[in-house]
């Protein structure tokens, strides 16, 4: 008969998504011995291995990665077995959440302001990245809800929508283009630009935006929006980012909004939700919030 303990699906869970006994043994406060031994025990019961090891990571094979969202679904029901035992409407546990860059660094507040306010007991673990990656940690059941500003089509993936966000071409204020009272297509020719890096949505709607211009020049690909803006501000190009992101150095005075209306940059924000997820009822609650 199989008896696998709750602690034993912590360590499962927790080595599942941090990818070694040693950060799942310090996150559950135990020794790295006991946490082996609990993985160790609960893979001899079922009688197979859920993780491949490679190079002193633990990596979930195919039965760890079909048994991974059952294992979380049945924590979350313990601990909710546990609340209405106790008669107790205060929500606790973890919610982990990624985001992609604009969202995590300049809409967090949006997104978490009204699910922290009203459940301070709850642990939000938030994790920022691009696009690309926040759903493949959603596929891989890493995250328990993600919020990106590119598009996502995967059939194990439900996207909802969220927000739109719109787009700005900038540049210094003394750019030719800055200076310019009013803007046409022609102009941007031989144009340099500071890219997002490839796999970010702002890198997508850049190009989709630079399609309907003439040809220009590529001069830097940086993984950080704030680092595109530095960059513009320094004179090295021109660029195309969030309205929300240079508000700040708009108003300063050290970049400059150019007037595009021929140009399509607006986009919608989209909350991930993986089909196969146990809404638990933290899940539930901040998705209520939104």
């Amino acid at each position: 008969m199989i008896n696998i303990s709750p602690r034993q699906l912590e360590v499962f869970v927790h080595v599942a998504t941090r990818g070694s006994v040693r950060a799942a043994a310090g996150q559950l406060h135990l020794t790295q011995p006991a946490a082996s031994m609990a993985l160790r025990d609960m893979e001899h019961q079922l009688g197979a291995p859920l993780f491949d090891r490679e190079r002193g990571r633990l990596h979930l094979n195919a039965r760890g990665r079909e048994l991974l969202p059952l294992a979380q679904e049945l924590l979350e029901r313990y601990a909710e077995f546990g609340r209405r035992g106790k008669d107790d409407a205060t929500l606790g546990g973890e919610l982990r959440i990624g985001t992609s860059n604009t969202v995590g660094n300049y809409r967090v507040g949006e997104l978490l302001g009204g699910f922290v306010e009203a459940h301070p007991q709850v642990t939000v673990r938030l994790r920022v990245a691009n696009t690309e990656t926040i759903a493949a940690a959603m596929l891989d059941h890493g995250l328990d809800v993600g919020c990106v500003e590119g598009p996502v089509t995967h059939p194990q993936l439900e996207v909802r929508p969220w927000r739109v966000d719109s787009l700005v071409v900038c540049a210094r204020p003394d750019h030719p283009l800055a200076r310019r009272r009013r803007l046409a297509a022609e102009h941007f020719a031989g144009a340099r630009w500071v890219l997002r890096e490839p796999g970010s949505a702002t890198r997508v709607l850049s190009e989709r935006a630079l399609g309907q211009l003439p040809g220009g020049e590529t001069v830097l690909e940086l993984d950080q929006i704030e680092a595109i803006k530095q960059a513009v501000v320094a004179g090295l190009g021109i660029a195309c980012l969030p309205a929300v992101a240079i508000s700040d150095a708009v108003a300063a005075g050290r970049l400059k909004v150019l007037r595009t209306p021929f140009l399509d940059l607006e986009r919608r924000l989209s909350l991930l939700v993986h089909r196969q997820r146990y809404r638990s009822a933290v899940l539930e609650a901040f998705l209520r919030t939104l």
